[in-house]
């Protein structure tokens, strides 16, 4: 009995059990539905607002002063006349380059000059110890004499026997002896006066003069050394650098255009500029004096001479410079900063700002900036905080430099395009301008 009746609250047991199980599980469902309810209404609420950003408040966000517009800085185009340089590397070189020497042996005695200045032609440079030339002159000259008197006396003695030979009181040989021996002397005077002037000119070489004009370096030998001939050092070194020459090699590619401007600037100079080695500061300003009649195969170019009057002194022998040959002058060219011109798939091209029809509407309308200055090609840039839009411009780039580039065509002059801020930008974009840069000018000529 007692285990039947354990049987039975067993079996009520469980039967209890699944019933609860079942009531949670009634419960749980009823709850997820309720769930999932406010999920599917979440997701609706958020595709409503995300259509509304997308298409409601787009036109608000237009109507809105200075949105959606993109900051952009631009620069008119500016006509001027841009010189054509080639560039070249070079070195400064004396129009005239003398190693003193001397032109005899013997003791140099004094020094009649300071180093580093500046000398002309004829002055006095050292003296060498001039007793051994004098003696040497003075000997020349005593034979000399002597052999003169003997002339003399043989003159007379051949007078003598002409007279007497005519009578036949003397022999024929010997007027014909004293005649060749007259003749004798007569060369052997020659002799003697060339003796004598080379003996002078000995005498003359221990004054040592400057060959040529210039700045004095520094003295190779001091007084009291004994120098000769055959020194190699030389005394001295001379200078000139007023004016001064700069040698310097370009492509063989700009042969043919360099000999062209060569040949036709006969009226004016082909100009040629002398930059430090920076390329910041224009130390000279001269001419194309020799282009070289060959180029040279191992390096492809051809060298040139310049030469410049360096009366300022600002080039200095073995100075190296830049060297920047003017070829051809663009007259009233159309230039932009380098910054504006663009390379796609199309070419080259540029950015160019444009009125913008559609101005932006709003509660507030911005202020009206006041209209700028007009600048050199008669056109007002666009002043700060504009609005416009840009249209892509293809055009045609000649000659480029690192601050701006010439454009040969698909621009005018006057035209503004957009310099900075063209990663954001396509054609027909709205922009606004934050800042107006000026064109860069080309230098002078």
């Amino acid at each position: 009995m007692h285990a039947r009746a354990d049987g039975l609250r067993g079996i009520a047991g469980k039967s209890a059990f699944g019933m609860r199980q079942r009531l949670v599980w009634k419960r749980g469902r009823v709850a997820l539905q309720g769930k999932w309810k406010f999920f599917w209404l979440g997701l609706l609420v958020l595709g409503i607002w995300v259509l509304y950003q997308l298409f409601g408040s787009q036109p608000q966000r237009r109507e809105g002063p200075g949105q959606m517009r993109a900051p952009v800085r631009c620069a008119v185009a500016l006509a001027q006349d841009v010189p054509h340089f080639l560039n070249g590397l070079g070195t400064v070189l004396p129009s005239s380059d003398v190693l003193v020497k001397s032109r005899v042996s013997g003791q140099l005695m004094k020094l009649h000059f300071r180093e580093g200045e500046h000398v002309m032609a004829g002055d006095l440079l050292a003296e060498i110890d001039p007793r051994p030339f004098q003696a040497a002159l003075d000997e020349a000259r005593g034979k000399l004499a002597a052999d003169e008197a003997q002339l003399a006396n043989a003159r007379r003695d051949l007078a003598r026997y002409a007279s007497l030979v005519k009578g036949d009181f003397v022999e024929r040989q010997k007027y014909d002896t004293q005649k060749a021996l007259v003749a004798q002397y007569e060369g052997a005077c020659a002799a003697d006066r060339a003796a004598c002037e080379n003996a002078r000119l000995q005498l003359e070489y221990s004054r040592i003069t400057a060959p040529a004009s210039g700045i004095v370096g520094l003295r190779k030998v001091d007084c009291g050394n004994q120098i000769s001939s055959s020194d190699s050092e030389g005394l001295v070194r001379i200078c000139e650098v007023s004016p001064c020459d700069v040698l310097f090699s370009l492509p063989e590619t700009a042969v043919p255009k360099i000999a062209r401007t060569f040949a036709q600037a006969r009226e004016r100079q082909v100009s040629v500029q002398a930059w430090d080695r920076e390329q910041k500061t224009l130390l000279a300003t001269g001419y194309l004096l020799s282009l070289d009649n060959e180029i040279d195969k191992s390096t492809g170019t051809v060298r040139l001479k310049a030469r410049f009057a360096n009366q300022d002194k600002s080039l200095y022998p073995n100075q190296f410079v830049n060297a920047r040959l003017c070829v051809d002058v663009l007259k009233a060219a159309v230039t932009v900063p380098a910054s504006a011109v663009q390379i796609g798939s199309r070419g080259t091209y540029v950015y160019v700002l444009e009125d913008d029809q559609e101005q932006p509407k709003g509660p507030e309308k911005p202020s009206r900036p006041a209209p700028a200055a007009k600048g050199p090609s008669g056109q007002a840039p666009a002043a700060k905080g504009a609005c416009g839009k840009v249209s892509v411009r293809l055009v045609s780039v000649g000659l480029e430099t690192a601050r701006f580039a010439v454009i040969s065509q698909g621009l005018k002059n006057g035209e503004q395009v957009i310099v900075d801020g063209v990663d954001r930008l396509r054609d027909g974009a709205l922009v606004r301008v934050s800042e107006t840069v000026e064109s860069p000018r080309a230098e002078p000529f």
